[in-house]
């Protein structure tokens, strides 16, 4: 289940609140709070809005849907693995292309990938570059 935003949280509370008035049962705003961020496997509604808006501020999240550019062919994908590098501002990050992206530019030769990992920029820009100065990925999530 992925965790939707604070906003939306609160929104669900609001209609779960409603929902449970209108079966006779009432609850304060407070308690839909934390009747909602058990069902997300939160202990509580702080904990639950701290993990929401810590994941409205990341750019990237697992299963992301991303568009882009690597090796200098355009790709879509999905993101199957990401990890932050120690306290840095770098991603390991794993796409799983929805077709394979041939990675060489010769006419008499192809290497087609169909699963890369790159390390990359919170700005989803790959740190190593090719010999032309390109990054070898440039990527953003599809809305």
């Amino acid at each position: 289940m992925t965790l939707p935003s604070v906003s939306e949280l609160k929104a669900q509370a609001k209609r779960l609140r409603a929902a449970l008035s209108a079966k006779g049962q009432s609850v304060s705003h407070s308690q839909s709070l934390e009747l909602l961020s058990a069902q997300y496997g939160f202990r509580d509604w702080n904990t639950a809005c701290a993990a929401a808006s810590l994941r409205s501020q990341q750019q990237f999240a697992l299963g992301d849907r991303v568009t882009g550019v690597y090796m200098g062919q355009v790709f879509n994908g999905e993101i199957r693995g990401l990890s932050r590098l120690g306290d840095s501002r770098h991603l390991r990050v794993t796409l799983q292309f929805d077709a394979p992206v041939d990675v060489v530019t010769f006419e008499s030769f192809s290497n087609h990938r169909n699963r890369v990992t790159c390390v990359i920029g919170e700005d989803g820009v790959a740190l190593k570059k090719t010999s032309n100065g390109e990054p070898h990925l440039k990527m953003r999530r599809l809305d």
